[in-house]
């Protein structure tokens, strides 16, 4: 199992490798050509950009989680097992 696994988080990681590569010149350019203030007030940007959707993502599997449960729960209460 944890080697299937493995090749999962291998496979996925592999996947996703050409798009760290689509960062558009022109705007790597304009990045590098500001001060180390304005580097810092992009990287800030980037990360708070970042967190509704992560945020978003978290609550969402949460919920699924929880409702799996609730579920399973209610499956097991409704049906017992010999």
């Amino acid at each position: 199992m944890k080697l299937r696994l493995a090749t999962l988080a291998l496979l996925a990681g592999l996947w996703t490798a050409p798009a760290f590569a689509q960062g558009c010149a022109m705007c790597y350019s304009t990045a590098a050509g500001t001060t180390k203030d304005g580097q810092k007030a992009i990287s800030h940007g980037v990360l708070i950009l970042l967190a509704p959707p992560v945020g978003f993502m978290t609550l969402g599997a949460g919920f699924a989680v929880r409702y799996g449960r609730k579920r399973d729960r209610a499956h097991e209460i409704a049906e017992p097992q010999d």
